[in-house]
């Protein structure tokens, strides 16, 4: 599942008008304030620019629409995935090496915890960023496909590279979903009962050697 690096920070004093920088982090701070307020739809681009204290121009410099600022740097966080599997040594069993970097991919540090908290809550329960998480999944499951082929000698378009990037992400949102429902519940021990439950029935068909 998708999470991003650039935790949100503090807040920090703004001015309305032209700044000399900003940052991802401060924009995703000040949206998930605003969507976390009034809701996801009644937020606009220019509401989260005024916020922040920067334009609409500059604002679309970091994302290309409110949506993308729920997800953060998704894509800087599949390149880091995608090492992160890479990594993994050929004798590392394929199921292993996807749950180890899965739950890596979405470890938090305490801090980020409260905000992460209500980005997911955005992304798997806001009808209008549904069609939104529909490409940024598909973009997560690429990644896993691309792996899970080189262990299996498939295409990564395949059916069994596909079925096993599909099963993943669902394990994961399962996880995601215990998660929420628990206040105080260790993320990274869902994920990890999860994807471990899916070993057995997947490593039977990696090929090594």
């Amino acid at each position: 599942m998708p999470e991003s690096s650039s935790s949100p920070t503090a807040h920090r004093a703004t001015r309305v008008g032209r700044r000399p920088s900003t940052s991802r982090a401060e924009l995703e701070t000040h949206a998930l304030r605003l969507f976390s307020v009034r809701g996801f739809d009644a937020v606009t681009v220019e509401d989260i620019a005024g916020a922040t204290g920067i334009g609409r121009r500059t604002f679309f410099r970091y994302y290309q629409s409110k949506n993308d600022v729920v997800w953060g740097d998704f894509e800087g966080e599949l390149r880091r995935l995608r090492a992160t599997l890479a990594d993994f040594p050929p004798q590392t069993p394929m199921m292993d090496a996807l749950r180890e970097a899965i739950v890596d991919f979405n470890r938090l540090d305490a801090a980020q915890i409260p905000w992460h908290r209500l980005r997911m809550r955005l992304i798997l329960e806001v009808p209008a960023l549904q069609a939104h998480s529909t490409l940024r999944y598909a973009e997560w499951r690429a990644v896993v496909a691309e792996f899970a082929a080189t262990r299996v000698a498939q295409p990564p378009d395949a059916l069994l590279p596909q079925v096993i990037a599909y099963t993943c992400l669902g394990a994961a949102v399962a996880a995601y979903e215990q998660w929420l429902r628990q206040d105080g519940s260790d993320l990274s021990t869902f994920l990890d009962e999860a994807l471990r439950a899916l070993g057995p029935g997947f490593q039977e068909h990696e090929r090594r050697g």
